[in-house]
């Protein structure tokens, strides 16, 4: 059975009002610290309250690295703003929960096209690092081949020749 590497982060979401008639608070994340918490649970912990807004941290989580999305891994860290997808579970008028962290745009693609809410936040130096070692250590691309284009007349117009 394969191993695969993970990282502890924990995130840190902002949660604002919202000036729109449909929701009272507007919510984003701010922050992924990494490494092990020292929270005992994985329960939300308000940090700071200043005014009306309130920043909250999410403790447990985790980056699990799997080669078969190390192309999509590679394509993050090389686009202009290479990101940390934090994947949540959030209900009516409730705070968001994160569940996941992933560095793959296609599963957190997949997760919204499921109805999660995605929030993208800046990747902290120390993960990116490792990351990129992961990607440098597991990901061959492949090599683009020219498709062999049919000559129509000689096989008459026949796509099975």
């Amino acid at each position: 059975m394969t191993q695969h590497p993970s990282f502890p982060v924990s995130a840190i979401l902002e949660k604002r009002p919202s000036s729109s008639p449909w929701a009272d608070a507007y919510w984003r994340v701010t922050n992924i610290l990494v490494g092990e918490s020292s929270e005992q649970t994985h329960d939300m912990r308000l940090l700071q309250k200043q005014g009306d807004t309130e920043q909250y941290l999410y403790p447990g989580l985790k980056v699990t690295l799997y080669v078969d999305e190390c192309e999509s891994y590679y394509h993050n860290m090389m686009s202009p703003n290479p990101s940390c997808y934090v994947i949540t579970d959030q209900e009516t008028d409730q705070a968001p929960i994160p569940f996941l962290v992933s560095m793959s745009f296609d599963e957190a693609h997949s997760y919204q096209e499921g109805g999660k809410e995605i929030y993208a936040v800046e990747i902290p130096s120390e993960l990116y690092q490792w990351v990129e070692n992961y990607v440098l250590d597991h990901y061959f691309p492949e090599k683009k081949r020219k498709r062999k284009l049919n000559d129509w007349k000689k096989t008459g117009g026949n796509i099975r020749a």
